[in-house]
């Protein structure tokens, strides 16, 4: 029986990745780094600490991380009123709360890039909780995240799945003792979701959404 479906958030059910990989970017070569977009691009879904650690020189002035993040913040902010959430994103929201799993959302972001998220999505009736970077230690791939929120969720990690788009999702839901799902939304390949240990992988949320009674989401039972 699966008693809640989290769900990460940037990339899996808002098109984000691609404007993260560009501030970020952007915001790099604003103190001086320069780093190839595409590898910026496989280290979105990591939280900004890990993030600066695995593209940034190890010597770097660590000083200026936070102008750095604050620089990228600035830049992403832009965005925020014209983000999109993924076709079928909100549905699968809907159909995941009408079949009896509670709906978390994951999410690394801070409180205010959460709420356009949330804004983007337009499913607030469907979400019973959601989680903010400010709220744990470490970020993705560490489990942090996805313990926490299990526990919100108030369910232990064999009666749930989680939903991402990532490797660093994977690898932080097997972490956390819970099977993933993956999406291909974020612009990672079927093959390298497998081979991180993904339990199955969807084109993207409507496809999951077609095959609900199919795929590891299924055993949620009617909602009280």
């Amino acid at each position: 029986m699966i008693d809640a479906v989290l769900f990460d958030v940037d990339g899996t059910l808002v098109d984000t990745n691609y404007l993260h990989a560009t501030t970020w970017w952007q915001a790099f070569l604003q103190h001086g780094h320069t780093v190839p977009m595409a590898d910026v691009h496989r280290a979105i879904g990591m939280g900004s600490d890990k993030l600066l650690d695995h593209l940034l020189p190890s010597d770097r002035d660590r000083d200026a991380d936070d102008a750095i993040r604050s620089a990228h913040s600035a830049l992403y902010a832009q965005y925020w009123t014209r983000l999109k959430p993924f076709d079928g994103a909100a549905d699968l929201l809907r159909a995941c709360h009408r079949r009896g799993g509670r709906v978390v959302l994951a999410s690394s972001a801070a409180v205010p890039e959460l709420k356009a998220l949330r804004a983007a999505l337009d499913a607030d009736d469907a979400i019973d909780e959601a989680t903010s970077s400010s709220e744990v230690g470490a970020s993705k791939p560490a489990p942090d995240l996805v313990e926490l929120a299990l526990e919100r969720a108030g369910v232990p990690a064999a009666r749930a799945v989680f939903v991402g788009d990532t490797r660093w999702d994977v690898e932080a839901a097997a972490r956390a003792g819970m099977p993933c799902v993956g999406v291909l939304t974020g612009g990672w390949s079927r093959d390298e979701l497998e081979e991180a240990g993904a339990e199955a992988v969807y084109d993207d949320p409507r496809a999951l959404l077609g095959d609900l009674d199919g795929s590891p989401l299924a055993g949620a039972g009617p909602r009280a």
